[in-house]
């Protein structure tokens, strides 16, 4: 018994069969490198409002479908109505993405927190009607933190 066992599980081996078999962990590290750059293409996109819409409506259709209860149509709905309502989304002119990019490479040269609170004041001084794009720019820049700004200078 343990004899014809041992053949019938040598004979479904890769020779036989002529499909080479792939270890378990390198299909895992397939699937998360994947997955790896599926995340940061959807990062990517995501800083364009009507695709924001179009991946949150992706991301809950996927799940909506694959469970096959009341969960999954409750989660799909959403998703499909995220979905068709992104292309009606106003977009941005490629002129004013280049602008808004221009004015973020400039205002990353002031990284510290004195800087940034310098020019903080000197927005606070005008209208929020003439200063509200720069406004925008500055809150979506994050602060360099203080141990990349300057190393060789110690601490400020």
């Amino acid at each position: 018994m343990n004899r014809n066992r041992v053949v019938w599980h040598s004979s479904t081996g890769p020779a036989l069969t002529g499909v080479p078999r792939r270890s378990p962990r390198r299909l895992r590290r397939a699937a998360r490198t994947a997955l790896l750059l599926v995340i940061l293409g959807l990062v990517r996109l995501a800083g364009n409002p009507r695709w924001r819409l179009a991946v949150l409506g992706a991301a809950l259709i996927v799940p909506g479908l694959l469970l096959s209860n009341i969960y999954g149509h409750v989660i799909l709905l959403p998703g499909l109505m995220f979905l068709f309502y992104a292309p009606f989304l106003p977009g941005d002119s490629p002129e004013t993405r280049a602008r808004q990019a221009q004015l973020r490479r400039e205002l990353a040269a002031y990284s510290s927190p004195a800087d940034r609170r310098d020019l903080e004041a000197i927005i606070e001084r005008y209208p929020t009607a003439e200063t509200g794009e720069l406004r925008t720019a500055l809150a979506s820049l994050r602060p360099v933190p203080a141990q990349l700004r300057n190393p060789g200078m110690g601490r400020r």
